[in-house]
């Protein structure tokens, strides 16, 4: 029995919406997502804020999360839904 499906790891990146540093640690990665910074998490951002008239912006923090999936593919010579061979 040949192999003839090399699955694909992905790794797939993003970051949390922009808060106020002290609300952060609370942040919540999506569902399946690993959270990847900890504590108050990375003050690499700006939020905003709009009072009466105008729109102050502030410095903030996110978190970074991860998702590693399989992507299933076929192994090189190998093709279709059920990787037929030659």
């Amino acid at each position: 029995q040949t192999k003839k499906q090399c699955d694909q790891k992905l790794l797939i990146r993003m970051k949390t919406e922009c808060v106020p540093c002290s609300l952060n640690f609370k942040t919540q990665c999506p569902a399946g997502y690993i959270k990847i910074t900890n504590g108050t998490g990375i003050p690499d951002c700006r939020y905003y804020l709009e009072i009466k008239a105008h729109v102050l912006s502030f410095p903030g923090c996110r978190h970074h999360c991860m998702k590693e999936f399989e992507q299933p593919e076929c192994c090189q010579g190998y093709w279709g839904p059920d990787c037929m061979g030659k």
